[in-house]
């Protein structure tokens, strides 16, 4: 209400004046801290200390607001009732009721017929009514028989519905007790005893339980969140799958200004599909020491092979062959043009198999110590030093020692038009061989010769692309590489694999990983790239590029260390293709084609139109004439399309959907299906997938979520499997498109 501009009778003032109650003509004044100020269009007052207000009553005391129809005060109690209509203001709390009974020092009371709106640290709003509203101090409330949610005024699509609802702003904890969740009017949800956060901070408490169905059948977990401290928390994940039985997670994780880490595990004491107990661990841990030293080690382990494909998702499967045991000692320096570092690191592995397509696994590292160290010289020139020793282990191969020592020198001119950076080194490679299997050890040595330079130009000209004024740029670029070639055969392979060929490969020295082998080469990379680049924002609307690597000898070495000859007289041709052609259209394609067969050895494009959130189509297609299909090393060829969207349907509605079929097999690698809504104040998500986990067997799994505004969501949540499968895919909360 406003507060009355009409002038108090001359009795009023004089009331008002007596008991130290200052009335205004023009509506009252910024009250001292305190001092309570009462406006209306009629004051009365009676010698027992008690003002009575009429009409358009507004009080003031520090920062709490009274506007009321009527209100009788109490000087020496500092009290007050107010009726019929009541509008209450406590900082950031707004609240309407009848028939208030209120201290206005100490900020208990009560009004009946009560709705509330209060506001947290973080801008989102709780509003709820009740049968009843206590104060119980300031900025805290319980409202009883209460209903409250987070959404805008009127909208009551889903509520909490409890016997009491405490607030407390000065903690930032909301507490209901005998509570429901009610969805469009149906209980969905019941516990007796919930607390939440009124600022979107940490606090402990039960969490959204998680409902799933799949191949295991139906599965839920309810986490309990402890706050046990600013810098660190656990939280306890009780599972149950119904084909399985039950299981219990547990993460908990620390934060210090010098050191941070996580402990998790997952439990299944009896797997009765497995017939056997199923468990994982993991620990993390990152450390500064000071004077330039920090440590650090990742440990993973699991029951069995197939754990991460009975209890992971499609991420988890693909990422978790080799799972590390890896732990590290860091130093780093640094000085007037020049710096170094060094690392000490033991790593071994915990290879899952597939029985169907076995894989021999990774050397340990028992240890390995390395070194880099950098020195600029004068006239552009500059020094570097690599160096590792390692000590490799296998429970199957031969085992040694490997010393690695890779001193070089560079020299780099640098221009507005171009540059020149030629490079000489000297790769010294040293084993120490132990006996194994009738092979003897002994010491074995490499020592070879590496010469290279890149060098490119740029021109530029300025030019129109659809329509908008662009740079378009010119970028010729050589490379050259000089190795010896030695034969390798007699060395052994630790850590060697051959790299994937792409652009990027033709300007290295080495295509094989690792230190164990290396190529021989006497040849010249040639390459163009050209780009249109748009000059009011700056994007890469397109950019095309072309490289061959030419060979001056064709002696070369294999991955099995033997001499051969290549057969052509330079490497496959690879192109690329992409950019941001449009603010709504991205395009991306690459192509290599393999000269020494006269075939395609592999091409993939892909389109994405995507004009604004929560719109988004992509199609991809690749081909590859011998590719490693990701089961255990197995090679064959590749025919894949992937069609994925998301898209509005109609107002509020979405559909997300993805396809990834193999033409070659005539079969699904992933199939995805499912719906959004998006009702502002919550969201609905219903999402199937199903994905093949190895040669022979694929999972199905179908989330159902709830998601309410501020208040996180009940569920299973598939945001993460969407964004994945989905490229572009926007979380609808986030956007009003529909709504």
């Amino acid at each position: 209400m406003t507060p009355s501009l009409l002038r108090p009778s001359p009795l009023a003032v004089a009331l008002a004046a007596a008991f130290a109650l200052p009335a205004y003509a023009e509506g009252p004044a910024p009250a001292a801290p305190g001092q309570t100020v009462i406006d209306a269009d009629r004051i009365d007052g009676q010698m027992e200390g008690r003002i009575q207000a009429r009409g358009n009553v507004v009080v003031r005391r520090d920062d709490q607001t009274v506007k009321a129809d009527w209100l009788d005060y109490f000087q020496s109690e500092n009290r007050l009732k107010a009726g019929d209509q009541v509008e209450f203001t406590e900082g950031n709390s707004r609240i309407s009721g009848h028939a208030l009974d209120y201290k206005l020092d100490t900020r208990e009371g009560e009004a009946s017929d009560a709705t509330f709106a209060g506001q947290g640290a973080d801008g989102r709003t709780l509003r709820g009514d009740g049968e009843k509203i206590e104060f119980r101090g300031r900025d805290r409330y319980r409202l009883k028989q209460a209903r409250a949610n987070t959404c805008e005024p009127g909208d009551d699509s889903w509520y909490l519905k409890a016997g009491t609802l405490d607030i407390d702003y000065t903690r930032n904890v909301g507490v209901a007790r005998n509570a429901w969740l009610d969805f469009q009017g149906v209980p969905i949800l019941y516990t007796p005893w919930i607390d939440f956060p009124l600022d979107g901070g940490r606090k402990s408490g039960v969490l959204a339980p998680t409902f799933k169905t799949g191949s295991d059948g139906f599965e839920v977990s309810l986490p309990y969140y402890f706050n046990l401290a600013p810098n660190y928390d656990l939280t306890l994940t009780p599972r149950w799958v119904s084909n399985r039985g039950a299981m219990l997670g547990a993460e908990f994780r620390y934060l210090q200004p010098d050191y941070s880490g996580t402990l998790s595990t997952e439990q299944m004491p009896d797997d009765k599909k497995a017939n056997d107990s199923r468990y994982a661990w993991r620990a993390k841990h990152g450390q500064k020491l000071g004077a330039g030293f920090s440590f650090g080690y990742d440990a993973n382990y699991v029951s069995d092979d197939r754990y991460f494909k009975d209890f992971g998702d499609r991420v988890d499967i693909a990422s978790n062959v080799n799972l590390p045991r890896d732990a590290w000692l860091n130093y780093g320096t640094g000085w007037q043009g020049g710096a170094a570092s060094g690392q000490l690191r033991v790593l071994r592995y915990q290879t899952l198999q597939d029985p169907l397509a076995p894989v021999t696994p990774p050397y340990a590292l028992l240890p390995r110590l390395s070194g880099n160290a950098t020195q600029s010289l004068p006239a552009g020139f500059s020094a570097n030093l690599f160096a590792e020793f390692t000590r490799f282990t296998h429970p199957t191969l031969q085992e040694g020692n490997r010393l690695v020592a890779y001193p070089s020198v560079s020299w780099a001119l640098e221009r507005p038009w171009g540059f020149v950076r030629p490079k000489f080194g000297m790769h010294a490679t040293e084993y120490d061989l132990d006996p194994f299997a009738g092979q003897n050890g002994g010491k074995r040595s490499r020592t070879l010769p590496i010469f290279s330079t890149d060098a490119g130009l740029y021109f530029d000209r300025e030019t129109s692309f659809f329509g908008r004024e662009h740079t378009q740029t010119l970028e010729p670029r050589l490379y050259y590489v000089n190795i010896p070639t030695r034969a390798q055969n007699d060395l052994p392979n630790f850590d060697s694999a051959e790299k994937d060929f792409s652009f990027a490969q033709l300007f290295t020295e080495n295509r094989f990983s690792g230190q164990d082998r290396i190529n021989g080469a006497n040849a010249l990379t040639v390459a163009f790239s050209s780009r249109y680049l748009d000059d009011e924002s700056g994007l890469e609307r397109l950019r095309m590029e072309i490289g061959q690597r030419y060979y001056f000898r064709k002696e070369d070495i294999s991955l099995s260390g033997s001499t051969q000859d290549l057969e052509n007289s330079g490497s496959d041709i690879v192109a690329t293709v992409g950019g941001e052609i449009t603010d709504a259209w991205r395009a991306d394609a690459t192509y290599q084609y393999n000269q020494q067969l006269g075939k395609t050895e592999r091409y993939e494009w892909a389109a994405r139109y995507s004009p604004e959130a929560g719109k988004t189509v992509s199609l991809r297609y690749r081909y590859g004439r011998d590719e490693d299909i990701g089961f255990g090393g197995i090679r064959a060829p590749m025919r894949q399309i992937d069609i994925a969207a998301q898209w509005p349907i109609a107002k509020k509605w979405y559909v997300v959907a993805r396809e990834n079929y193999s033409l070659i097999d005539n079969t699904s690698l992933e199939q995805l299906a499912g719906v959004e809504y998006n009702d502002g104040c919550w969201t609905a998500r219903v999402v199937g997938q199903r994905y093949v986990t190895d040669l022979t067997n694929t999972k199905n799994a179908v989330f159902l979520q709830l998601e309410l505004k501020d208040m996180g969501g009940i569920g299973s949540n598939p945001i993460d499997t969407l964004r994945l499968a989905i490229p572009g895919y926007s979380k609808i909360n986030d956007t009003r498109q529909g709504l």
